[in-house]
């Protein structure tokens, strides 16, 4: 596989990262194109670059916080370093890795703090958001495949790794769960954008997004091998997430729609 490539001898770029950049410079401006197109306003497109860039922010900070959570039982190494330098060394480690909730939860965190300061239309911003968060995401698992990472159980049929970021990946045949929820993504991601262009669901779109992938990704997890991601209980910790964003969207919708009716009675 593909781990990734050192730039100018120094930096690594992951093929996570790799992938995922070119998920953003993909959706986003077709996101963008529909957005314009639907609130025609002057600098629509310019709105929605400022909040693609508040929301990518939130995504940075809120993957790999959530991953330092589910090693809160390492927290106390960092009390434990010799200097500033094995300070950093080891918060790196802690909370170096990523978790996509977390990434979904303070993208959107960000994303709906900007488009209100900038008093977009939540809806629209929502509409045309959801497919961005599917279609980068699918990318994101490309480049999870290639670097080996959330890989799935050991299968017969399966594919194997032999230079995978994670090592216990590696020498056996897995089942490519990365490459399913890829599929799964891009799937769920043509469906928005078709509902998107015929203004299907409106305003609702991002909470069709937030009941189907939970679904999906709560089902896919049963074949992910990568125990070190967490568990509580029978569950992992993005299993339990699942349920908890499906539910939060269903609780929300009912209650809008009781409010709607309430307010038209």
């Amino acid at each position: 596989m593909f781990p990734g490539f050192t730039l100018f001898g120094r930096f690594f770029l992951s093929s996570y990262a790799l992938c995922a950049f070119v998920g953003i410079f993909s959706a986003c401006p077709v996101s963008i194109y529909f957005f314009k197109k639907r609130v025609n306003e002057k600098n629509a497109d310019i709105s929605m670059i400022f909040l693609f860039m508040f929301a990518a922010l939130g995504t940075f900070l809120g993957m790999h916080l959530l991953y330092g959570i589910t090693n809160i039982a390492y927290w106390n190494r960092l009390l434990e370093a010799k200097d500033f330098s094995d300070f950093l060394d080891r918060f790196g480690i802690i909370f170096g890795g990523s978790v996509f909730y977390g990434g979904l939860i303070g993208g959107l965190i960000a994303g709906g703090i900007s488009a209100k300061v900038q008093k977009l239309s939540m809806k629209d911003v929502t509409d045309c958001g959801a497919p961005v968060i599917a279609v980068i995401h699918g990318f994101g698992r490309i480049g999870c495949f290639l670097g080996g990472c959330c890989y799935g159980v050991e299968w017969e049929h399966g594919i194997t790794f032999h230079n995978a970021l994670i090592e216990s990946a590696n020498g056996v045949p897995r089942v490519p769960v990365q490459l399913i929820e890829a599929g799964f993504e891009f799937a769920l991601a043509a469906v928005l954008w078709i509902m998107l262009g015929k203004r299907k669901l409106y305003g609702r779109l991002l909470c069709l997004y937030l009941i189907v992938y939970p679904v999906g990704r709560f089902i896919i997890e049963f074949w992910r091998g990568d125990e070190y991601r967490g568990f509580i209980g029978a569950l992992s910790t993005s299993q339990l997430i699942s349920v908890g964003f499906f539910v939060g969207t269903i609780v929300f919708l009912l209650t809008r729609n009781k409010g709607a009716k309430t307010a038209h009675s």
